[in-house]
Formats: structure tokens, sequence, C-alpha cells
């Protein structure tokens, strides 16, 4: 159980600066995420990235815009590893690639059952620097580094939408 599972993490960010958030159906904590999930084998990471977005919630109208250049780790405490299947018990934690996604379509086309049984319960765009403290604790750190790389292309992406100049570092 030393091995952690490779996984793609999702930043999908809408015309207004807002990112895709999503409530998981077994989280009785009622907390908060960002569509992830694994890479099967001989997959690419942008593969299992547009995969599992269309999976979880629907989504084909995005392009990516940036991305995370190493990956980003995060380990199951003990109470998760409990409440797994099986699979998931060689594993410790995931580690995971980040993209930046934005969403060029409309929101009626999200579709949290697209794909049979759904992962999520509801769904809404909120700001990314909420989401370190509504996420699970143990994926804290991971979210709160996403904050650090993404924001400032979010910001950029605003900007240039509004027609302003854009800040030196856009």
């Amino acid at each position: 159980m030393n091995e952690f599972r490779r996984g793609v993490g999702l930043c999908v960010v809408n015309q207004q600066g807002l990112v895709f958030a999503a409530r998981r159906m077994d989280d009785s904590a009622q907390t908060w995420q960002m569509p992830q999930g694994g890479i099967d084998p001989m997959e690419n990471p942008l593969v299992a990235a547009k995969r599992e977005l269309k999976e979880e919630t629907g989504m084909t109208r995005v392009r990516v815009v940036g991305s995370i250049d190493g990956w980003l780790d995060y380990e199951y405490p003990t109470k998760v590893k409990s409440h797994v299947g099986d699979g998931y018990l060689r594993y410790r934690g995931q580690t995971q690639k980040w993209l930046l996604m934005e969403f060029e379509g409309d929101d009626d086309e999200i579709d949290l059952t697209c794909h049979g049984s759904p992962e999520f319960s509801e769904w809404r765009w909120m700001p990314l620097h909420e989401l370190p403290e509504k996420v699970v604790d143990f994926k804290r750190d991971v979210y709160r580094r996403v904050l650090h790389h993404f924001e400032p292309r979010i910001e950029c992406l605003v900007q240039a939408r509004k027609n302003t100049p854009p800040r030196p570092f856009c």
C-alpha cells in the first residue's frame, strides 16, 4: 500500500471566472470539490481529463488553458481507506495532474446524471479561493496549491474578456 493512484484534477472556469464545484453523493460532510478521476492504463492525462469531465458533469465544450507542471499528491486518511472498495485499498492516496479548463458551453450542458449513476448530488459555480476551505480536509493542501497556480491565470482570462489591459504576469 505504498503506491499512489494516478489521476487528474480539473479546475473548470466559466466566463465570469468562477469554477465548477460539486458535492459528492457519498459525502455526509457536505463538502465541495472539483471534478477528478483516475487515469486508465496507457491513457494520457488530457484524454483522461476529458473523459472524466464528460462522465461526471456532461461537459464537453472546454479547452485547456493551463496546467500545473508537476503532480500533486494527497494521502487517504484511515477513515476513507476503510470505506472504499477493494480496488483502492492498495493505494495510499492519489497523485494528480491538474488542468485548468475554460468552459465554453452553456450551463444547460451540465448533467450530473449523464453517465448513469452520478458521483455528485449538486453543483454550482464559485470563486476558486473559497474551495480550499470547502473541500474535504485531506485534500486542502492540494486545493491551496491549485489556487496558487491557477488564480492568476483565471484573473487574466476574466480581464481579457473585459478588454482591460492585462496585468504584467498575464
